[in-house]
C-alpha cells in the first residue's frame, strides 16, 4: 500500500468516525420531540429483538409529542413495554391505534447531564479518530517502501487530517451543547 492509499483510507475511516459521532448525538434528548430519540429502542417481537423503527411509524406531529403507530396492532403491548424499559423518561399513552409519548420539559440539571453525555460521546469520537491516526502512521512505518522523509511527511499529513476531523467533532459538540441548553 502506498502512502497516498494509506492517507485516502485514513480520511475515509475518520469521516466515518465523525459521522458516527454525529449520529450518536441525534439520540440525545434536547427537549424537542425527535423521532431519532427512539432509535435505540428494541422490541421483543415474537421472540426476536427487533428495532422499533422496523415495527412502527414514528412521528413528531407537535414539538412536545412523539407518536408511534405500529404496523401490527398485536405488537402494541410489547412496543409500549420496550419504550418504558428503555428509560428515556417517556410515559407512553396507548389508545389502541397509536402510542403517544409526551416529551417532558428538561430540567436544568437534566440538561447539564445531557451535555456531559454529549461530551463523553465526542471524546469517544476523538479517541476513535486518534486510533485511526495511530494505525495509519503504523502502516506507513511498516510499509517497507517508504524512506524516513516519506514517513515524516506522511505523519505530518495524517496529523493534519486528524486535526481537521477532530475539529469537525468539536463543532458538532458545540452545536449539540447549544441545542441542549436552549430553553
Amino acid at each position: 500500500m502506498t502512502v497516498t492509499d494509506i492517507l485516502s483510507s485514513t480520511r475515509d475511516r475518520m469521516k466515518k468516525s465523525v459521522d458516527s459521532t454525529r449520529n450518536e448525538f441525534t439520540s440525545l434528548r434536547t427537549g424537542r420531540a425527535n423521532p431519532a430519540l427512539l432509535d435505540r429502542v428494541v422490541v421483543n417481537y415474537y421472540g426476536a429483538m427487533t428495532p422499533l423503527k422496523q415495527l412502527a411509524q414514528i412521528g413528531a406531529p407537535e414539538p412536545r409529542l412523539l407518536t408511534v403507530t405500529p404496523f401490527d396492532k398485536g405488537a402494541m403491548k410489547e412496543i409500549e413495554k420496550a419504550i418504558s424499559d428503555a428509560e428515556l423518561g417517556f410515559n407512553p399513552a396507548n389508545d389502541g391505534v397509536l402510542i403517544r409519548l409526551p416529551v417532558p420539559e428538561l430540567t436544568e440539571d437534566r440538561r447539564k447531564d445531557m451535555v456531559k453525555l454529549a461530551r463523553k460521546m465526542a471524546e469517544d469520537g476523538r479517541i476513535a479518530v486518534r486510533n485511526i491516526r495511530r494505525d495509519a502512521i503504523n502502516d506507513v512505518k511498516t510499509d517497507g517502501e517508504s524512506t524516513e522523509d516519506d514517513v515524516r511527511r506522511a505523519e505530518t499529513d495524517v496529523q493534519k487530517v486528524t486535526d481537521e476531523h477532530i475539529a469537525m467533532i468539536d463543532a458538532a459538540l458545540k452545536s449539540k451543547e447549544a441545542e441542549v441548553m436552549e430553553v
